[in-house]
């Protein structure tokens, strides 16, 4: 609690040295994050690794049924996911990334790059190594990341409120002890169930469309009467049908 309340502060800080100053700070000079500092303003036609760990980020806010391309190169589709992560937190909608998106992103991040409100052991609770699955470790635990920041902009999107998550990744024997499909994207390390607590599940099954899930999986589907189930899977499958999904 102490790191992430000193963290608001720098950030809080570089908001209001910019201000006086009367000028737009270069972005990231001011501060180092224990995660990833950026170093530079992003807008439409930038690319690199900077524009990467970004869209990672922005993961949760391409819009209603639409994907983010996590791909370094900074198009209409991440300006526009940016415009919405801005707006929902109260900062100029305007697509370019600098000091207060950044700041804003600091105060949502820990060191390891995990968003503040879930981490790795939350996304797996079967395998500390991310091995044995049908990907590499190094894959399925940068899946789960950005499975991570999708939830976090739904828990964002949701009030705020706890978001119970009940499954993640799995290894081949997890997923077979627990009767998975054979095919499970929880293999992937991209998949999570979500229980009910503060919303409904069919309040989640809902919400998720607009958070970058390819895969909803919901009440009235077979087996998914206690839980929502959501994944990056490679087209679209939403089926809960109690929820009218």
């Amino acid at each position: 609690m102490f790191r992430r309340a000193a963290r608001l502060l720098v950030s809080l800080v570089m908001l209001l040295t910019a201000a006086f100053a009367g000028t737009v700070a270069t972005a990231g000079t001011a501060h180092a994050d224990g995660c990833y500092t950026w170093t530079r303003t992003l807008s439409q036609g930038a690319s690199g690794a900077d524009v990467t760990q970004l869209q990672i980020r922005l993961s949760g806010y391409p819009g209603y049924g639409a994907v983010l391309a996590v791909d370094g190169s900074f198009g209409p589709a991440t300006a526009a996911a940016l415009k919405r992560f801005q707006s929902a937190y109260g900062l100029t909608a305007d697509g370019i990334a600098g000091p207060a998106t950044y700041s804003k992103l600091y105060a949502l991040q820990d060191d390891d790059c995990t968003p503040i409100h879930f981490s790795y052991s939350e996304l797996n609770r079967c395998n500390s190594t991310w091995s044995g699955g049908a990907v590499s470790a190094a894959t399925a635990k940068a899946n789960a990341l950005r499975t991570m920041w999708k939830l976090e902009a739904l828990r964002h999107a949701l009030g705020d409120k706890p978001i119970t998550v009940t499954s993640g990744f799995r290894s081949h024997a997890c997923n077979d002890a627990v009767g998975g499909a054979a095919g499970s994207r929880h293999l992937y390390g991209d998949a999570a169930d979500l229980g009910a607590g503060p919303h409904s599940l069919c309040t989640l099954a809902k919400q998720t469309r607009y958070h970058g899930f390819r895969g909803i999986l919901g009440p009235g589907y077979p087996g998914h009467n206690d839980h929502t189930h959501v994944d990056h899977r490679s087209s679209r499958f939403w089926s809960a049908s109690t929820c009218g999904i």
